[in-house]
């Protein structure tokens, strides 16, 4: 099986773009992360006719997740068990004093299984800055992850499970190109990062670092200041595998070039071989 994620930023934008490299890459499951669209919204024609069954999660403009297909879709759960919710309204009312407001459940995972592999897209928080409330969301979310995971594999431990996704974390000093610029900024914090290794500790391991090592190996690079052709950028998209699926990878690579041409996502395709 050949198993990659791709923050997309907006799939009706780019969604040529996907499609033409899925069929380029013979990629049999993609994850997808920040569709930017309701699920009513999801070009899935274009999947369809180069044989992909689609799932998707998406309630408006912002996040979004979905799972591309042609191995078969079963099992589709939106949300993991315990996600936190989150409004922007509430956070706002909460600080001012006038008392919570409903929050809800963000479009931010979705898993289904794959031809026997337990597939997730996950589009974790931003966190925004480190004092926002959205920081504190996201730490929670990641704990809760943590915790949710750790019980899929207790519950059956050769279980093949894939935690893909845009994880807005770079978990070592190697994955930005400056730890200056990045000093005091979400995403390089002590918390985030304690987080992001919570998950690694409970049997979830980048499965794509041992073939893509460091430093200045990146998987996002901002649209702004040329950062892409300079090579400012970070690294924060990883597919975190289960013992059983790690065993089972034969090759990984982030796939730069599709960060070049035409109208380009910020962030390039992560992706694994299974053997």
């Amino acid at each position: 099986m050949r198993l990659a994620t791709w923050n997309v930023n907006s799939i009706r934008a780019r969604v040529d773009r996907v499609t033409d490299w899925l069929e380029r890459a013979d990629v049999d499951v993609l994850a997808m992360q920040e569709t930017k669209c309701s699920d009513d919204q999801f070009p899935t024609m274009p999947f369809a006719a180069i044989g992909y069954e689609v799932v998707h999660c998406g309630f408006n403009q912002w996040n979004g997740v979905a799972i591309a297909s042609r191995v078969g879709v079963e099992d589709v759960q939106v949300g993991f068990d315990g996600q936190p919710t989150w409004s922007d309204n509430a956070a706002a009312d909460v600080r001012s004093g006038k008392g919570p407001v409903q929050a809800a459940a963000e479009a931010r995972a979705l898993g289904a299984t794959c031809d026997g592999v337990r597939v997730w897209s996950l589009y974790v928080p931003n966190g925004r800055t480190v004092d926002s409330p959205h920081y504190g969301y996201k730490l929670e979310w990641l704990a809760a992850l943590r915790n949710t995971a750790h019980t899929w594999l207790a519950d059956d431990p050769q279980a093949q499970i894939a935690l893909t996704g845009d994880w807005n974390i770079a978990p070592t000093d190697d994955d930005v190109w400056s730890v200056e610029f990045y000093r005091g900024s979400t995403h390089v914090t002590k918390p985030e990062r304690a987080a992001f290794n919570a998950i690694v500790e409970a049997q979830f391991a980048d499965v794509v670092r041992p073939f893509t090592p460091g430093p200045a190996v990146f998987t996002y690079w901002d649209y702004t200041q040329l950062r892409f052709p300079k090579n400012r950028g970070m690294r924060i998209d990883f597919i975190l595998g289960s013992p059983a699926l790690a065993a089972r990878v034969s090759h990984a690579e982030i796939v730069r070039e599709e960060r070049k041409g035409k109208a380009p996502s910020d962030h390039a395709p992560v992706l694994v071989e299974l053997g």
